[in-house]
């Protein structure tokens, strides 16, 4: 049996910490410049889903504070020159900037987290923003340049009565933003994608909520970020790793890029609203073992041996598919990543691959809308 060509978009959500907190150069710019020297030395082309909001922040303080402006001037350079050397850039977006305060060389940002939570024009007003920013940044690079993929902050898509027509109306082809098995009750972050319709192929939702699918062509298309199970093994080494003092960010406190971060997994504003200390053991200690460990495809909260796994499930999926060629999106978190060599070290395996492709997001939309790639309506086939 002839195996089926993977196309995988490596995505990367480039921004600082959800509360504005984080040495910009240590968690954005230098790990943006590394990944493109990895990705350029293996021949593969990525995509990073630039942060805007954070950005239409810093210029609107530069006047007054002019540190931000040197870092929105570089935060320019490093979208450009990325561009120019031949990775996407897409949107991405967290609204809690809107109501943002800066003293003393800290941000306090005290906007919703939910995009869905805004009004529609509003909603409108910041996606239009983000879009006209970055495709006025980079048409003087590339004329052809547009925003057509999107990727909502913390994941929030649904449900809504107007975001995907929001989108639409935008010229946006492509959400990203489900990730199937997701679930989050925090104190800022409220989403169940554990019923998603589907969360492995492309395809066309219900304007109304992206975790159906649609019966019909819609104006905008879903592909998932994908998920997968790590098996057990993995997981018993992972805590044994913590017990000794020596887990990554996935599961204790850990320096990433230069820069001490304490408990990520704990963060205040990532906490349980009602969850007891011994209900959160639960969660991340007991549960996983027992009921499988769930993990978004997201090499920055990944060692090597898990990358691998990540790489066994999608394969898997694509042969129960029977398509002959489909599209993969695999996410990253450059705030996250914990040692780049582990990074480095999948991509020059992939790359070597038979089976595998590698497409940015605007090639993506292209090969969609081709008819290159089939996109799900409801009741056709749905996969396991």
């Amino acid at each position: 049996m002839t195996e089926p060509l993977i196309y995988l978009s490596l995505t990367d959500d480039w921004e600082l910490r959800g509360n504005g907190a984080g040495d910009i150069e240590a968690i954005q710019f230098r790990p943006m410049r590394e990944l493109v020297r990895i990705y350029n030395r293996h021949g593969v082309r990525s995509t990073f889903n630039a942060e805007v909001m954070q950005q239409l922040t810093f210029r609107k303080f530069e006047r007054e504070f002019p540190e931000l402006r040197a870092l929105a001037d570089r935060w320019d350079e490093h979208v450009t020159e990325s561009y120019r050397q031949g990775h996407d850039v897409q949107l991405h977006l967290h609204p809690q900037w809107t109501k943002a305060e800066y003293n003393e060389g800290r941000w306090k940002l005290a906007g919703d987290w939910s995009i869905l939570n805004y009004d529609e024009e509003t909603a409108f007003q910041l996606l239009s923003a983000g879009k006209e920013y970055l495709e006025n940044l980079l048409r003087p690079v590339n004329p052809n340049y547009r925003v057509v993929s999107f990727r909502a902050g913390s994941s929030i898509i649904a449900p809504s009565p107007f975001i995907l027509s929001t989108l639409a109306r935008l010229g946006i082809k492509l959400d990203m933003s489900i990730v199937g098995g997701m679930y989050h009750d925090t104190r800022n972050v409220q989403i169940d994608y554990r019923e998603t319709e589907e969360d492995f192929l492309p395809f066309y939702p219900q304007m109304t909520d992206a975790r159906r699918v649609s019966d019909r062509e819609e104006e905008i298309i879903c592909v998932p970020i994908h998920h997968f199970y790590g098996s057990r093994q993995q997981f018993i080494k992972t805590l044994a790793a913590f017990a000794k003092g020596r887990a990554g960010r996935l599961l204790s406190s850990s320096k990433a890029n230069g820069q001490s971060t304490e408990n990520y997994a704990e963060e205040e504003w990532m906490e349980k609203r009602h969850a007891s200390r011994l209900l959160r053991i639960y969660e991340k200690g007991i549960r996983p073992g027992l009921k499988g460990w769930y993990l978004t495809a997201d090499l920055s909260r990944m060692n090597l041996a898990l990358m691998r796994e990540m790489l066994r499930s999608i394969r898997r999926r694509a042969r129960q598919s029977g398509l002959k060629a489909l599209p993969v999106i695999i996410s990253n978190h450059s705030k996250d990543i914990k040692d780049l060599r582990l990074i480095d070290r999948f991509i020059s395996e992939i790359a070597k691959a038979e089976d595998i492709r590698f497409l940015i997001q605007t090639e993506l939309v292209e090969k969609l809308e081709q008819g290159e790639f089939p996109i799900r309506k409801a009741g056709q086939y749905r996969l396991r």
